[in-house]
């Protein structure tokens, strides 16, 4: 016992001396500026990786989102036109950024608002980009052609309307269109409605 209270004491003695206060001040130091830097540099870099990937995850998930709602308001559109056996059409508001659906008259070529139909308008986002093409006249065919024909002229409003439209007929068919979808990345998704059966059919794009 006499002779652990000995080393005890001088142990306790030592940390009295410059050597002492150096070794306890260097067991109790924290990080170095140094280390400091390095561990902020990987903070950073791996902040960067991870915005990345989730902004491409968010612009992925807002491009098919409005790809299937788009969907749906064209399944609306024909179903529709079925039921009360009248034209229905899908039209674009480009500026507005929205879409709406419209009903054509009976025994008149001209449409009005549907109003009466569930979910008969919706928002477009605008930081999805939006372009309706037809075969044959503004959409390259299946040889990767574009095809002549003539321009749609943009100061004729009607031509202008039709254009920017999707019209879905009693008998279950519809105009042949493509609308194309594109983020601000430069990833496209295409909406194909083909015109023997109006159906949607949605695919990739390649990346521009």
């Amino acid at each position: 016992m006499p002779r652990k209270v000995e080393e005890a004491s001088r142990l306790f003695a030592g940390n009295g001396t410059a050597a002492g206060r150096r070794c306890h001040f260097a067991a109790s130091r924290g990080f170095t500026l140094v280390e400091l830097m390095v561990v902020v540099a990987i903070v950073g870099i791996m902040s960067v990786a991870i915005i990345a990937e989730m902004h491409g995850t968010l612009q992925d998930a807002l491009l098919r989102s409005t790809s299937r709602e788009l969907a749906g308001a064209f399944n609306l559109a024909s179903s529709r036109a079925i039921a009360v056996n009248r034209p229905h059409r899908i039209c674009f508001d480009r500026a507005a950024h929205r879409w709406f659906l419209e009903r054509g008259r009976r025994g008149r070529r001209d449409f009005y608002p549907a109003l009466d139909a569930p979910d008969c308008y919706g928002p477009l986002d605008s930081r999805i980009s939006l372009r309706v093409l037809e075969p044959g006249v503004n959409a390259p065919d299946d040889a990767g052609v574009e095809p002549s024909g003539n321009p749609v002229r943009r100061d004729d409003f009607s031509s202008n309307r039709e254009e920017e439209a999707v019209t879905f007929y009693p008998d279950g068919t519809a105009d042949a269109r493509q609308i194309v979808l594109t983020d601000g990345d430069g990833f496209g998704l295409a909406l194909r409605v083909s015109p023997v059966t109006s159906r949607v059919q949605i695919s990739t794009l390649p990346h521009l």
